[in-house]
């Protein structure tokens, strides 16, 4: 694997925000005056909170032939305000994504990673969580399936102390795209079924928004091990089994179709039945 950027990342916030910069929306300046205008019940149902002091959010994100779509996600996720670190894990791609993430390794919060070879996203999402640096690590897919906005309603009950792991759930609320009626049944399915192994009630365990203070993660990280899509399943039961509070929060989703690069197919599926037996009902 080739480490392109492993220095100390530096995020630096402006000393005087505007309205226009986008890090204005959380300061405590502009908490206080919406606080004082909509009220806390209203702040709180906004997710309009303060960060904590020399706060830093890792963002882990496998890339695999995504060249067309990389820089525009980390536009996204740099729109969001939030002090941030931006690791890209370029996972052997064969397409122009070494020549995208090249032009962005230049920008000061972004890190890019490489490996030699196609390993899988779960390989990608080990090496990102290794390298992290922030408070809270969270998984953004290098497509533009997910909105980084929705960032702030995953941050909410973990800054506010109220669960220790925050997964964003694509289903059962009427804000949101909707996906094929296979997709939904089969993510259903699997939801269901590692529910009932693991001993937590999930509505999406297939969701690429899993956000976990960085703690909790250096305690599982060696024990990793799936290296392709089963890293959701393994993931949640290793953090299940650490009694740790989970929560959803709904986010938006925008399904993209096997033509425009989607990589999971049903022998995922398949490898997510067998994730189930063996890190859920095998270990209980």
């Amino acid at each position: 694997m080739k480490d392109s950027s492993l220095e100390d990342v530096s995020i630096e916030q402006p000393s005087d925000p505007s309205g226009d910069s986008p890090s204005h929306f959380w300061t405590t300046e502009y908490v206080k005056k919406m606080r004082s205008l909509l009220g806390n019940d209203v702040c709180r149902k906004l997710g309009i909170f303060e960060l904590p002091n020399d706060f830093l959010l890792s963002v882990v994100v496998p890339v695999y032939n995504e060249g067309g779509t990389v820089s525009s996600v980390v536009d996204r996720l740099t729109n969001t305000g939030l002090p941030m670190e931006i690791i890209l894990v370029d996972d052997g791609s064969q397409d122009g994504t070494p020549e995208a993430l090249a032009s962005l390794s230049s920008r000061p919060h972004v890190v890019v990673l490489t490996h030699s070879h196609n390993r899988g996203k779960g390989a990608a999402i080990r090496t990102g969580i290794k390298h992290a640096k922030g408070d809270i690590v969270v998984i953004q897919d290098a497509d533009q399936e997910y909105d980084p906005s929705d960032f702030r309603y995953l941050l909410q009950p973990l800054l506010a102390e109220e669960a220790d792991v925050a997964y964003g759930t694509r289903y059962g609320h009427y804000d949101r795209q909707l996906s094929p009626w296979w997709h939904q049944a089969v993510n259903g399915l699997i939801s269901w079924l590692a529910s009932l192994a693991i001993g937590i009630r999930l509505s999406d365990v297939e969701t690429c928004y899993k956000m976990v203070p960085r703690r909790h993660l250096i305690d599982i990280q060696e024990q990793l091990q799936e290296s392709r899509f089963g890293i959701e399943i393994e993931l949640t039961a290793r953090l299940a089994r650490k009694r740790l509070r989970f929560t959803e929060r709904p986010i938006r989703y925008r399904h993209r179709w096997y033509d425009e690069g989607k990589k999971i197919g049903w022998r995922d599926g398949v490898s997510a039945l067998r994730c189930i037996m063996k890190y859920g009902l095998l270990r209980r």
